[in-house]
């Protein structure tokens, strides 16, 4: 079976990246007021921008969390995400950036990085993705939709830990995918391993995203 979906991810219309699922922040937000979920590590008040030209992926595994965090001025705060889960991918001409706000006496600092040009992608195995918003191409293979997240068992499985996830949740996966103009913004990436050939980084004055 093969899927070919085009379109963002609006989170004041909650998708689960690129099938939607009011249904899985539905089972996460019941499964935090009944205390059911732990807390995960908490991200930075600095979410981060990413776009590739392409992202091939096997072992492709998908469902609804949350990343408990802080602000910039050290409040508690959290994130419905969606993570994207990888056994193995590969990624060409990855741009990433970061922008820091309000630094005294420059304003903004951006940092960007640069990675997987020519013929020499980046590579990454059991990579995972908790992703806010997207915008791709996007061809999936052997796709199975509606699986208890508990039970994915194409991708790398389950952060586990403390991860903030439902484990009865709403989840999807697929043999392969394949996104093409990729822009995502994203508030935590993780991976087995992750090979960044050709890396190249730059800080710059005023907000340069790759995006």
């Amino acid at each position: 079976m093969e899927s070919q979906v085009r379109g963002g991810t609006r989170w004041k219309r909650f998708a689960v990246v690129m099938v939607p699922s009011v249904a899985a922040t539905a089972c996460i937000g019941v499964a935090l007021a009944q205390g059911a979920l732990a807390a995960s590590f908490s991200v930075s008040g600095q979410s981060f921008k990413v776009t590739a030209d392409k992202l091939v992926g096997q072992g492709f595994a998908q469902y609804g969390a949350l990343d408990s965090g802080y602000t910039l001025d050290g409040k508690k705060t959290a994130h419905p995400v969606a993570v994207s889960s990888f056994k193995s991918a590969t990624i060409t001409n990855m741009c990433q950036s970061v922008v820091t706000p309000n630094i005294p006496l420059l304003g903004s600092v951006s940092l960007t990085l640069k990675a997987g040009g020519g013929d020499k992608p980046v590579e990454a195995d059991n990579l995972y993705i908790d992703v806010e918003d997207l915008a791709a191409d996007a061809t999936f293979n052997n796709i199975e939709i509606g699986v208890a997240a508990k039970d994915l068992n194409k991708g790398p499985g389950m952060k586990g830990g403390s991860e903030q996830a439902n484990p009865y949740g709403f989840g999807q996966q697929a043999d392969s995918a394949v996104l093409s103009d990729v822009k995502q913004t994203a508030w935590a990436t993780t991976a087995g391993t992750f090979k960044l050939s050709g890396l190249k980084m730059s800080l710059s004055t005023g907000v340069k995203e790759c995006y």
